[in-house]
């Protein structure tokens, strides 16, 4: 059926996918749309606009965003991921992240063992693990490794993921609102210092830096398709072209961690990289059949709140346990700490600092980007394994 866009008109398609961004980050910037991240309000004005045929449900525009603006994500959002910080640093909201991580894998492997996902299972299950380790530029690496493409599937796990995230958000920002909760838990006071947010350089950019950003993007994405493309010339019938995000990951960490002080000039690739992942998200909600999304949305809701729920178990009452193992009491896990490493995991880097500015929670601030960094880095490899083994 056509639409009152043509399909093949790309630059008009284009210009109704960075508009649906657009919306999306002015949407969650308003006390009636913050409730909601901008991810979703692009998937919702997407879905509609697609499925009242303003907007085509397939077109080669959406083809570009796959092939060119989903490997850039990765490097994007990697450009200051120096490995050496992130394991100095992050401390005990490291070791509250590695519950997070392990909380995630077994909430995906319960989920999907409870349940019947279908064909699509293994990937489904490293798309979860991968968004859940790090967030959406590991759930679109993924997804793309595993050359997965039913784009209902993908409109309905992605608006789940967003709307359970949402409400798994407000569990854990209401827990240490709990005194008898708080209590159970290791007491430290993180209201004595503020810390520099590693994404205030975000608002120091120029053309210099924007373009630097986006060179360093391409150079990895380059390098890595010109690594795979060379290992596939070897005769050991494996294809490595299932490798390339994970060369992308690597060739983005080595220069953020040998040159540091040279990477953080590249201010604004993070921004723009939050602009193409909303652009995604608007992709793949447009191709998105309502009817066929609301037939698979309910399997989806209940392995989502399995994977959460089995996350929250592992990382909240395995803190407790842990706890009690612990005997050095400056090892111990407190519940801010493992509030924080607990968003990261689910929610992003860009969340889990939010959360510690917004509760006074200034030491914790920069430990909550570290690990949604570590989050980003280990979250398609970690996606990768589990679709492997499944």
């Amino acid at each position: 059926m056509n639409s009152l866009i043509p399909a093949d008109q790309t630059l008009a398609v284009f210009a109704a996918l960075f508009a649906i961004a657009w919306f999306g980050f002015w949407a969650e910037s308003k006390p009636w749309g913050k409730t909601l991240t901008g991810a979703i309000w692009a998937i919702l004005l997407s879905i509609l606009l697609s499925n009242l045929r303003i907007m085509p449900q397939s077109a080669p525009a959406y083809d570009v965003v796959f092939s060119y603006f989903v490997p850039m994500l990765l490097p994007l959002f990697l450009i200051h991921a120096d490995v050496r910080r992130i394991l100095a640093e992050s401390g005990r909201v490291g070791l509250g992240f590695i519950l997070a991580c392990f909380g995630t894998v077994l909430g995906v492997i319960a989920g999907a063992n409870l349940l019947d996902l279908g064909e699509y299972e293994a990937e489904l299950a490293g798309m979860f693990t991968a968004t859940y380790t790090g967030g959406s530029a590991n759930f679109a690496a993924v997804m793309q490794s595993t050359g997965f493409a039913d784009s209902s599937i993908i409109a309905a796990a992605t608006a789940v993921d967003n709307l359970l995230g949402i409400l798994f958000l407000v569990v854990i920002i209401l827990m240490p609102a709990s005194r008898y909760i708080m209590q159970r838990y290791v007491q430290r006071d993180y209201f004595s210092r503020q810390e520099q947010s590693l994404t205030q350089g975000e608002n120091r950019v120029s053309g210099l830096s924007v373009a630097a950003a986006l060179t360093f993007a391409m150079a990895v994405i380059v390098l890595s398709d010109l690594t795979v493309y060379l290992l596939n010339m070897i005769p050991a019938g494996i294809d490595f072209s299932l490798l390339r995000y994970l060369f992308i990951t690597l060739y983005s960490i080595i220069p953020a961690t040998l040159l540091p002080v040279q990477m953080q000039k590249l201010n604004g690739g993070q921004s723009i990289g939050f602009v193409l992942a909303l652009v995604f998200f608007a992709t793949i909600a447009a191709g998105a059949d309502v009817a066929t999304l609301l037939a698979h949305a309910p399997i989806l809701l209940v392995f989502v709140f399995i994977v959460l729920l089995v996350h929250w178990l592992v990382v909240f009452i395995g803190g407790l346990l842990l706890n009690r193992l612990i005997r050095n009491p400056a090892l111990r896990l407190s519940l801010p700490e493992l509030v924080i490493a607990s968003n990261a995991a689910v929610l992003g880097a860009t969340t889990a600092p939010a959360l510690a500015v917004a509760r006074g929670w200034g030491s914790l601030v920069t430990p909550g980007i570290l690990v949604g960094v570590a989050g980003y880095i280990l979250g398609t490899p970690l996606g990768l394994l589990i679709y492997s083994w499944w």
